[in-house]
C-alpha cells in the first residue's frame, strides 16, 4: 500500500460480524457502504465536510461506480481505505480507492466512484456555485 500524501486520506475500520454473509465473508454491498464513509473522511480532511456542502443546498450523488473483489475479507480484519482524487472537471468528480487488508497484508479491493453536483435538481459548475470547495479539490489533484 503506498503511503498518505496530502492528496490521499487514508480511512480505518475494522469489518464488523454484521457485515457478513452466510459464508462469513464481508457481503460485496458493504464496499459501498465503506466508499461512502472515507469519502466523507476525506472531505473533512479537505476542511470543506459533506455536510457543510449539504447546508449549502449542494448534493453530490452517485452517477457512476465500480468495485473489483481481489481479496475476501472476513470478520474482525482490519482494512485501509486510500482514497485520492481521479478526475475533476468542476461538473463531475471521481475517486480512487484501494482496500488493504492488514490482517493478511493484502490489498483485497479497488474502486472508483463518479459523482455530479446538483442544486434545485439542476447540474452545477461548482466553480461558480462553491468556488472555495472547487478550489480545496483542484488543490487536491
Amino acid at each position: 500500500m503506498k503511503e498518505e500524501s496530502e492528496k490521499t486520506y487514508t480511512y480505518y475500520r475494522k469489518a464488523q460480524y454484521h457485515e457478513t454473509d452466510q459464508m462469513g465473508i464481508i457481503h460485496h454491498s458493504n464496499y459501498v457502504k465503506w466508499m461512502e464513509e472515507a469519502r466523507i473522511g476525506y472531505m473533512s480532511r479537505m476542511g470543506f465536510s459533506y455536510k457543510k456542502v449539504e447546508e449549502l443546498g449542494v448534493i453530490s450523488p452517485v452517477v457512476e461506480i465500480s468495485v473489483a473483489y481481489r481479496k475476501q475479507v472476513f470478520f474482525d480484519d482490519e482494512i485501509r481505505i486510500r482514497i485520492g482524487i481521479k478526475q475533476y472537471n468542476g461538473i463531475s468528480l471521481e475517486f480512487n480507492y484501494e482496500f488493504f487488508n492488514a490482517s493478511r497484508n493484502e490489498i483485497c479491493t479497488t474502486a472508483y466512484s463518479r459523482h455530479c453536483f446538483l442544486k434545485d435538481g439542476k447540474l452545477i459548475a461548482l466553480k461558480k456555485e462553491l468556488p472555495e470547495l472547487n478550489r480545496i479539490i483542484t488543490d487536491c489533484l
